[in-house]
């Protein structure tokens, strides 16, 4: 069974494991504190070109909102976000769990623009209703969609001029930016936001995200609330030693390159056999819209997702590709796709 179902099923590149082994018997200091610690973020704050900023480890995305989220929020402030946000769908409730609410917006593409946002911020006028504090988005998006470098530029002015906080969720982060035609960089996300994180667990690290604070306000005490969330590791080792590989070298970019030039191929035969697409992705992730017949006959050899029934004949299926997919398992499944009317 070969899976396209997501792009964290395979452990990590052999680089980092290759480093993870020869470190593993260096004392180093634990919390974030040691010396790959202090390697990763200056690697990160290079490639960001940014030195003030604060960077945390941790060890996964729905922590990393968590703890990012709650501690941005005074208790009756709230957090904005695309109905098919990560938050809103596969967290469990986290942030409502924290006592905030999630003003949820219905988008076509996952994306959020400033005139949802206003629409919100027009409902919320006085203390007996939340206080809309922070944007959250994700780049690329929960349907693979990505933000165009003006569209980030037009929610950062928004938000500024609205007293708001911009905070993106990069668990996909290495995929947008290589996407094609993407013309945002590292560099702008640390102009344009107060708050991101970049994915490693699903852009070949074993696990782990890297969240980057902007905004000197937000700095203060954060790791209090990393240490109160369970997300201030004493072998925050393991995770630094992960980011100190990924951005040498490139690594990042590449391994990213790698999972959308397989979703790509993909997409191209999909396109040649004249089936639709959900949405308009870019990214690793791709959601065709295909024959139940024919998916019925994928789901022999091939893991997947069906992510939405369109008809009694047709769903839309995801696929996700990943740094470690292999060439020949996607020229596996195109050719079993063109098989559809044998």
């Amino acid at each position: 069974m070969i899976s396209f179902k997501n792009d964290y099923s395979e452990g990590a590149h052999e680089n980092i494991i290759n480093l993870i082994v020869k470190s593993n018997l260096e004392q180093v200091d634990g919390y974030g504190e040691g010396d790959y610690s202090i390697l990763a973020k200056g690697k990160i704050k290079k490639a960001i070109k940014n030195d003030n900023v604060d960077i945390h480890f941790i060890s996964g995305g729905t922590q990393a909102n968590l703890t990012v989220i709650s501690s941005i929020l005074r208790p009756y402030e709230s957090v904005i976000a695309a109905k098919t946000g990560h938050i809103c769908v596969h967290e469990a409730g986290s942030i409502e769990a924290t006592g905030h609410k999630i003003n949820e917006i219905e988008t076509e593409n996952g994306k959020l623009y400033p005139e949802l946002i206003l629409s919100v911020l027009n409902e919320h006028t006085d203390e007996h209703m939340v206080k809309p504090k922070l944007v959250f988005i994700s780049n690329s998006t929960e349907i693979g969609t990505v933000y165009t470098k003006e569209e980030l530029e037009n929610l950062s002015k928004f938000c500024k001029n609205n007293d708001l906080l911009l905070y993106l969720d990069g668990a996909r982060l290495g995929s947008a930016l290589t996407s094609e035609g993407n013309e945002v960089t590292l560099e702008d996300l640390s102009n344009l936001l107060d708050v991101f994180y970049i994915g490693g667990t699903k852009n070949g690290a074993l696990l782990g995200e890297a969240i980057v604070i902007i905004n000197d306000e937000l700095k203060e005490d954060f790791r209090f609330n990393l240490k109160q969330k369970g997300a201030l590791l004493a072998k925050g080792r393991l995770i630094a030693i992960q980011f100190a590989e990924l951005f040498t070298n490139d690594l990042f970019f590449k391994l990213a390159s790698h999972a959308n030039l397989m979703a790509n191929k993909i997409s191209d035969a999909i396109k040649e056999l004249n089936f639709e697409f959900l949405t308009d992705s870019k990214s690793n992730q791709i959601f065709p819209i295909l024959p139940n017949k024919l998916i019925n006959k994928l789901e022999k050899n091939y893991d997947f997702y069906i992510w939405q029934k369109i008809n009694n004949d047709m769903s839309a299926i995801r696929l996700v590709t990943s740094w470690a997919t292999k060439e020949l398992n996607v020229d596996e499944f195109i050719k079993d796709l063109k098989k559809y009317d044998e």
